[in-house]
Formats: C-alpha cells, sequence, structure tokens
C-alpha cells in the first residue's frame, strides 16, 4: 500500500507542499535581515499559543496564530537597537516557553499533546486543516507579492533604503506578522521547536547557489520540498518522527553546500 493510501498521508503531502514553498519564500527574507533567532523565539512563542489555544478550547492553531502574530509585534519593537536585540528576544522565548508548559497543565492533557506541539504530528492534520493553511499561505504570498519589490530592497540594503526614506519600520512590521502567520503555519508538519529550520536552512543553503533573490527563492522551495517529502515517506516507512527527518536532510543539505563552498574557494 503505497503512502497516499491513507488521507491522513495526502493531507500531510498537501500541508508539506505549502509549508515548503511558504518557507522557501520567506526564508530568503529571514536569512538576508538576520533574523534567524528572532525565529526561533517566534516557534518557542508558538507553542506557549498552541498550548493555551487547547487550555482555551479552541485549536492549537487558532491560538498560535493570536499569539505568534501579537508577539511578534512587540518582539519587534523591542530588538530595535541590535545591542538589546538578544537580551530581548531571550527573555521573551523564556516566558512564553514556561507559559506554554504552565497552559498545558492547566489544560490537564497528557504529554502526547506536548509532544504533537513541539514536534508536530502526521496524523493529526485535517483536511480543514490543510484548507486553513492554505488560505493563510495565499494571504501571506499576496501581501510579499505587494511589498515585493520594497521588501527586498530593504532586506538586502536596509542602509540604502533609509537614504532613499522608504518605510523601513512599517515594512519591518508587516514582514514579523508575515513571518508569524508563517512560523504559525509551518508548524502543523515539523513542530514548534523545529520550525526555524525550514525558515532558515534551505534559504541558507541557497544562498551558495543561486546569484539572485529570485533564484535563491526557487532553490529554497527545492530544497524545502525534498526535506519534507523525503521526510514524510521515510516517517510513514519507520514510524519515526518526521521532523527528526526533515531536520536531518535539511542539515546534510546544508553542510553539503558549505563543503561545496569550501571547496570553490580552495581552487581558486
Amino acid at each position: 500500500m503505497n503512502v497516499f493510501s491513507y488521507e491522513f498521508m495526502r493531507n500531510a503531502f498537501a500541508a508539506g507542499t505549502i509549508i515548503a514553498i511558504i518557507c522557501g519564500i520567506m526564508g530568503v527574507f529571514v536569512i538576508a535581515r538576520n533574523m534567524s533567532f528572532l525565529t526561533h523565539t517566534l516557534s518557542e512563542i508558538g507553542f506557549s499559543g498552541a498550548a493555551f489555544g487547547i487550555f482555551a478550547g479552541w485549536s492549537p492553531l487558532s491560538g498560535m496564530l493570536l499569539f505568534t502574530v501579537v508577539s511578534s509585534v512587540i518582539v519587534g519593537q523591542l530588538s530595535v537597537r541590535a545591542e538589546r536585540r538578544e537580551a530581548a528576544t531571550s527573555a521573551i522565548s523564556a516566558l512564553f516557553i514556561g507559559l506554554g508548559i504552565l497552559f498545558l497543565s492547566l489544560a490537564n492533557k497528557n504529554a502526547s499533546y506536548a509532544t504533537n506541539i513541539l514536534f508536530g504530528s502526521v496524523i493529526g492534520i485535517s483536511t480543514h486543516d490543510v484548507y486553513q493553511m492554505l488560505v493563510l499561505s495565499i494571504l501571506v504570498l499576496l501581501v510579499v507579492l505587494v511589498i515585493y519589490r520594497f521588501l527586498k530592497f530593504d532586506s538586502f540594503d536596509h542602509t540604502g533604503a533609509q537614504v532613499k526614506g522608504l518605510w523601513t519600520n512599517a515594512l519591518s512590521v508587516t514582514f514579523l506578522v508575515l513571518l508569524a502567520l508563517s512560523v504559525s503555519v509551518a508548524a502543523q508538519i515539523v513542530g514548534s521547536l523545529l520550525i526555524f529550520i525550514l525558515l532558515t536552512l534551505p534559504a541558507a543553503t541557497a544562498k551558495y547557489f543561486a546569484h539572485s533573490v529570485g533564484g535563491m527563492m526557487g532553490l529554497a522551495i527545492l530544497l524545502a520540498l525534498a526535506g519534507v517529502w523525503s521526510g514524510l515517506v521515510l516517517s510513514y516507512v519507520t514510524n519515526y518522527p518526521v521532523s527528526f527527518f526533515i531536520a536531518a536532510i535539511e542539515a546534510v543539505f546544508y553542510f553539503l553546500a558549505l563543503g561545496w563552498q569550501h571547496f570553490q574557494t580552495a581552487a581558486k
């Protein structure tokens, strides 16, 4: 019996494809804006939001959306100054991890709920979840399309954008909200703990091979798709967590890219 014989696997592949596209596009801007650490913080805030959603009787995704969208703006305001960025995000990260544990405890849920939130659950993805993720992803892509030219300028030449009088603060807030939506969407597959992997590693790998923003996005999407699809198949065959395989595959891609870069540099 093949992997598409089960509805939950069809849903997982549909969700995984959506996630790979979103992460490939958003990841390029995450790398350009040096926001890998902030992405990790948002993933932990997402854990707290999902736990709150369960406590409040909502869906985990609804809780994630509430917490990550609101917190992304707060984190962005607190970390405007570079000298306090890491301290601010670390403090907020610690607070929300604690809140997530508290909400799960108050909800009287067992350890499997925490595991699903942190590491994702292929079985738990319904057709409704796929449609919800699709709507959110289309919203993110439409906004990115509208602000693409300005966002690219600000991300790759922030000083130049400021000199030109570009509305950099508004762009930063908008990008953080889009990133929060992306984190909430992607956490359904790889979990809140490991979402930063798909939002950083494919794009970080792509920058060693692509020489344009569009090229980076295209390659990052392909690398994310390769990791997600392979991870789903391997998880189905072995019954091990899909997040482990996705993390391992994307890490291998990244280290191969580093090796290739080292080889190219040595050959010159």
